[in-house]
């Protein structure tokens, strides 16, 4: 019996490949007309996004140089794909393609290497479970530019969001559980919950990014039902415009002035590490930690290729999949 054929692409932001590789990854991603938007961008946009990548190479170089010299994203968003796909091959004839946002595999390699597989449905997964127009939406708007049926006419679900998934948040919890293991007192412990910023403007204009990380939060922290302190904050501001407060350093601050000796970070947006975790995280608030007097402090690693996790996207797929069937079945009668 011939399995039905499907297709998976792996939506991520991307990261450098080299030292090199920086300043033209950080000007597609200010090129990118869902991150940088204004009066007259249109004009302003390209030599603004130059700029702005010149500056920002120099400072964060030696971000990566300390995380080996590139970003891992690549590699770990690989091993969820090859594990994901492992894992719909017991249902499917499944292909799972990897989409970069702002660095290779761009997502027109992705959309050759599924006309290739002849998927009859494709599932478009981006790996943030909290939708924001700056990174679903953003994704979204670069696959609808570059698909073009060509004779290959597959039937296309998205998964817009995934932060309510059941599945998903068990992932979570299991991994802040394991990350406990190395704590005594849990009673004696603050968790701060770290998501990446974005502009409050963004946030003004109807996104949902911050309602949907609270949710995230809420939904995890019932989970587990852990008596520590919880906090939540934002990392990654870029400019001199408002973000989505707390800062990390703030939060940092606050939880050394109120005398916390134990804490750990939980990085709720990302499902993979990458220079944000590693060094942001668990270099630069780790420095700023202890220099506050905070000498247990760590952080939970990445989702990645988790079991846990790859299950849960292996949920999300067949979940597509069943519904298209059933609308198939009830248009049919």
């Amino acid at each position: 019996m011939l399995r039905q054929k499907i297709g998976v692409v792996l939506f991520q932001l991307g990261g450098p490949d080299s030292i090199e590789a920086i300043e033209p990854f950080l000007y597609n991603l200010f090129c990118d007309p869902d991150i940088i938007d204004f009066p007259f961008a249109r004009i302003a946009r390209q030599p603004l996004a130059r700029l702005i990548a010149s500056r920002r190479a120099k400072h964060v170089a030696h971000h990566y140089a300390d995380i080996g010299g590139k970003s891992p994203l690549l590699e770990f968003t690989r091993r969820q794909a090859v594990a994901l796909e492992r894992e719909l091959n017991q249902d499917f004839d499944a292909r799972v393609a990897v989409a970069m946002r702002y660095w290779h595999p761009f997502t027109e390699e992705a959309i050759k290497e599924l006309a290739g597989h002849a998927a009859d449905e494709v599932v478009l997964l981006p790996l943030y479970p909290q939708y924001s127009k700056t990174t679903t939406g953003s994704s979204m708007n670069e696959w609808n530019r570059r698909f073009q049926r060509n004779g290959w006419n597959p039937r296309t679900h998205l998964v817009r969001e995934f932060f309510e998934d059941s599945a998903y948040l068990d992932s979570v919890v299991q991994a802040v559980k394991a990350s406990l293991r190395h704590f005594d007192d849990h009673a004696d412990l603050d968790i701060i919950f770290s998501a990446h910023s974005v502009p409050l403007a963004v946030i003004e204009r109807g996104d949902p990014y911050q309602r949907q990380i609270e949710r995230t939060v809420d939904l995890v922290w019932r989970k587990g039902g852990w008596s520590a302190r919880r906090h939540l904050c934002y990392q990654s501001k870029v400019g001199a415009s408002k973000w989505l407060r707390p800062s990390m350093h703030e939060t940092i601050r606050n939880v050394a002035a109120a005398g916390s000796q134990h804490v750990l970070v939980v990085p709720i947006s990302f499902v993979s590490d990458h220079v944000e975790t590693l060094h942001e995280i668990d270099i630069e608030h780790r420095a700023q930690a202890h220099q506050l007097g905070i000498h247990d402090y760590r952080m939970m690693p990445g989702l990645n290729d988790s079991p846990a996790f790859i299950a849960a996207l292996g949920g999300l797929v067949r979940g597509c999949i069943a519904k298209s069937k059933h609308a198939a079945m009830v248009g049919f009668s």
